[in-house]
């Protein structure tokens, strides 16, 4: 069995249990889920407060210093220390800590533009995650405690903002189907059964030690 570390990210639309698919895969396989500890280790990486990068998440700026910075898969190179902290270099410091940490152990990813950061990584697994609107939005009213206009307009504002944020930082476009590996609607199967279905494609495309699926 190939004992190089593999990698599974997941792009979701809000609402869609995405997290909580992510969060049974890594106990399915054993590894950990990154999710907004991203956000924490970049801080510590860099001597910044987690702070500064929770107020920029998921803004886009301009595309000043983006161009060669996203390079092949643990590569280096300038420093980036000296230069001038804006979006897109904080979006630079999370991408190095992404890929320092998929290099060194099978892990998951929640978003964070993770599949195009890690196109390189020898063993990966890009997923998207969508639903029906209707529980898309029943999950936001249970979570959040608001109205279904409410719910809606919340969703409408999340993906709208992960949409931008995925477009401007990669070449590919969020949610379409040839920007990904898998796309799933969790409503068809339902959270737990859909989480058992990306396990089992993992396991054929990534060459995982089957697991028992629970």
């Amino acid at each position: 069995m190939n004992q190089t570390p593999f990698v599974i990210t997941i792009g979701r639309q809000s609402g869609s249990g995405g997290r909580e698919i992510g969060r049974l895969l890594a106990e399915r396989f054993d590894i950990a889920c990154y999710d907004k500890e991203i956000l924490s280790m970049a801080a510590q990486e860099s001597g910044l407060g987690p702070d500064v990068f929770e107020r920029k998440e998921g803004r886009k700026g301009f595309f000043s210093s983006f161009i060669g910075v996203v390079q092949p898969f643990i590569g280096g190179g300038g420093d980036f220390y000296n230069n001038q902290l804006s979006e897109e270099n904080l979006f630079v410091l999370q991408s190095r800590v992404i890929q320092k940490v998929a290099s060194e152990r099978s892990c998951i990813f929640m978003g964070r533009v993770a599949d195009y950061i890690l196109r390189h990584h020898p063993r990966h697994l890009d997923v998207f995650v969508a639903a029906d609107l209707d529980d898309r939005a029943a999950r936001i009213m249970e979570r959040k405690k608001v109205d279904r206009k409410t719910a809606k307009s919340i969703l409408e504002e999340c993906d709208e903002r992960r949409s931008d944020y995925y477009n401007f930082y990669s070449s590919g476009i969020w949610g379409a189907a040839d920007s990904y590996d898998l796309c799933i609607n969790s409503s068809v199967l339902g959270i737990e059964r859909t989480a058992d279905y990306i396990a089992q494609f993992a396991i054929e495309k990534l060459g995982i030690e089957p697991v028992e699926l629970r």
